[in-house]
């Protein structure tokens, strides 16, 4: 009889290209994925899979049954969700997060997901968004919390929060008394993200004018590193002022005020469309209510310094 562990083997080699990439997926070995397809074709007494190349494509047969693999797996996701206690969601959840995340909300939303699924695990990678799009799209981890939208066949994305983005300094710089122009923000260093980042490129265009003298732009791919520096007085930090509400009620950090304006940084969460995305699904939903919730809280919190 078929049972579902030889089709949700089938249908990630026929998604992931390799009986190698499966064996991953599935925290198995390729002889293991090997014989539960070899298994699978003998009992639907028809070939499934083209093993000519290095990459195992579906035969006609093969198509046909992922269109069936895909419905049952989904159902069986759907119905395990539903039916099931909280505690019936195991296993790990690969999820990469862009450093800002970090600093703000993501220790809320791991408390959270150890109490609503303690079974579930979460396996988190931080980077710049640019390299977890690239890791999500070739399926290295099922959920991202990134600058997006995500822009790719099959992806989905949930608008999770926005981040206003500030010109922060020390005291010490003596720019916290009055509008700050950019003629005088531009007699500092710059720190801000990383290069190929969204706001580094802003950053970039608002100081690459012809009557500025040339930016000096200091790029880090580390948030605690651009904090540091400009607590230090080593130039002015371009990031969003939540994640330095701490040095801004201390007064270790000023916002200065300019009428330069940087759109904010829209975070989402992205995953790719796939049978069994519930449990992906609902840890992207808890996402959401957490950092709505915490923006709230950052607006209130801002509002009163």
């Amino acid at each position: 009889m078929t049972d579902f562990r030889s089709i949700e083997t089938f249908l990630w080699v026929v998604k992931l290209g390799s009986f190698r990439g499966a064996a991953a997926r599935l925290n198995t070995t390729q002889p293991a994925i090997s014989q539960r397809i070899a298994q699978l074709e003998r009992e639907m007494g028809v070939k499934l899979l083209n093993r000519d190349h290095r990459v195992a494509s579906p035969t006609p047969s093969g198509r046909l049954m992922m269109i069936y693999a895909e419905k049952l797996i989904g159902l069986r996701s759907e119905m395990m969700a539903e039916v099931g206690d909280r505690s019936a969601m195991r296993g790990a959840l690969r999820l990469g997060v862009a450093e800002t995340i970090v600093h703000t909300w993501l220790p809320r939303l791991v408390k959270s997901v150890n109490e609503v699924y303690p079974n579930l695990s979460l396996e988190i990678e931080v980077d710049i968004t640019p390299n977890l799009t690239a890791r999500l799209l070739a399926q290295e981890i099922e959920l991202a919390f990134v600058l997006g939208p995500v822009s790719a066949s099959g992806a989905h994305n949930h608008v999770l929060c926005d981040y206003p983005i500030g010109f922060l300094a020390s005291p010490a710089l003596g720019l916290g008394d009055g509008p700050v122009a950019r003629q005088d923000l531009a007699r500092f260093p710059i720190i801000t993200f990383p290069r190929k980042t969204q706001p580094y490129e802003t950053v970039r265009a608002l100081f690459n004018q012809p009557d500025l003298p040339p930016i000096r732009l200091h790029a880090s791919t580390s948030l605690a590193t651009v904090i540091h520096m400009a607590n230090e007085g080593l130039g002015i930090a371009v990031i969003p002022s939540a994640i330095v509400e701490n040095e801004l009620a201390d007064g270790r950090l000023q916002l200065l005020d300019t009428d330069l304006k940087l759109p904010p940084l829209t975070f989402t969460a992205s995953w790719l469309a796939s049978p069994d995305a519930v449990a992906i699904e609902r840890v992207a939903n808890l996402a959401r209510q957490i950092a709505q919730a915490g923006v709230a809280v950052d607006v209130v919190e801002a509002a009163r310094h």
